[in-house]
């Protein structure tokens, strides 16, 4: 358990800013980096060697000279074919210390398909952003035109900032013994899975989130491959008299895991559960809002990958400001897309229904 904080001052203590522009969201990372007297701490799934990646590589170098410590942790599937060496040997050359989160051996080649999915920086353990936004031009409306990624990433001050500073911590150094880094009595915690504990919290909490419903669940994933326990909350959910509005792609990166998201629409149709498309663009996006009160936000999808073996962290939050912001996005995405209706989804072209048993078959392996 983290140190004693006086939780009557802990809502004072937390503010929140909602981010779904990646140029928004990165110059307040710049502005934030650039800030910086003691600390920087960096976790990306990506983080690649173009015009976002280099204008970071030099905000961060640039700290790391004047004397700041500055740690930055890169998936190492993840970042494959988006990094480069050049990149991080340029980082690595003027002080920054960058470490591959689980590279390919020959040893043990099994831990390469566990990946470090998190996003987060920190600064000074005074601020702190979390979400789905990588370090990469395709969230970048000025670098990548109108087609760039919808994502939403969230930033915090407060407690909540030097929780966030612990976790990286506890993840930069391998540490795996449970710690549930939140405290009693306060309407927002911050939750990573990286030990068993921590992962049956995260998802156990999650799963809390929506049997807890009582009138609505906008709930918001770019990979819709949920296990059975989540079928069946989102389900009852909505036989219960919940409105469950699921937000998922009509585009998407990974051409099979929209072929295992298609395979589970029809139950969940059939019991009451509505699902949108997504039209404008890829969504990269993971939240959850609950009744307008209670939200999620984070790296997380709704898969199998993030519920077994990725390292996810996701911030839960009670604050009311914050969960309304993210239901009013909600909202705004839902008239941006499509609804699927299951009448016509039964009559599907069968070629289709094919490619779907294909992607529910590998879909613990996407």
């Amino acid at each position: 358990m983290s140190s004693p904080v006086d939780t009557k001052n802990r809502h004072e203590l937390e503010h929140f800013d909602l981010y779904t522009e990646g140029d928004v969201l990165y110059e307040a990372m710049l502005k934030s980096i650039e800030s910086a007297q003691h600390h920087i701490l960096l976790e990306s799934y990506i983080f690649a060697d173009d015009e976002i990646g280099s204008r970071f590589a030099e905000k961060l170098i640039e700290r790391a000279r004047a004397g700041v410590i500055v740690r930055m942790h890169i998936d190492a599937a993840g970042s494959l074919f988006w990094a480069s060496r050049g990149l991080v040997k340029h980082l690595q050359s003027n002080g920054v210390a960058v470490r591959w989160f689980h590279r390919w051996s020959w040893r043990n080649p099994w831990r390469y398909n566990r990946r470090n999915h998190r996003k987060l920086l920190v600064i000074d353990k005074r601020y702190a952003y979390v979400g789905g936004y990588n370090i990469h031009r395709e969230n970048s409306r000025a670098v990548y035109g109108e087609q760039r990624w919808r994502d939403t990433h969230v930033g915090f001050s407060g407690v909540l900032a030097e929780e966030a500073m612990h976790l990286f911590g506890r993840f930069w150094i391998g540490k795996r013994r449970p710690q549930l880094l939140h405290y009693l009595g306060s309407e927002s915690m911050l939750l990573s899975n990286f030990s068993r504990g921590g992962r049956r919290f995260l998802n156990g909490t999650f799963a809390d989130m929506l049997s807890h419903a009582k009138q609505h669940i906008y709930l918001t994933t770019p990979y819709f491959v949920p296990d059975r326990r989540t079928q069946r909350l989102l389900g009852d959910a909505a036989q219960r008299g919940v409105e469950v509005n699921l937000l998922v792609p009509r585009k998407s990166d990974v051409r099979i895991a929209q072929w295992a998201a298609n395979a589970a629409y029809e139950p969940l149709l059939e019991k009451g559960v509505k699902i949108f498309e997504y039209l404008p663009r890829l969504l990269h996006a993971k939240s959850t809002v609950v009744d307008g009160s209670y939200a999620s936000v984070g790296t997380a999808n709704l898969d199998y990958r993030s519920f077994f073996l990725n390292y996810e962290i996701v911030l839960f939050t009670r604050n009311l400001a914050l969960s309304r912001k993210l239901q009013e996005q909600f909202v705004k995405d839902i008239g941006e897309s499509e609804q699927i209706h299951l009448e016509r989804w039964k009559y599907r072209f069968w070629g289709t229904k094919i490619l779907e048993l294909v992607g529910w078959w590998a879909r613990r392996w996407l």
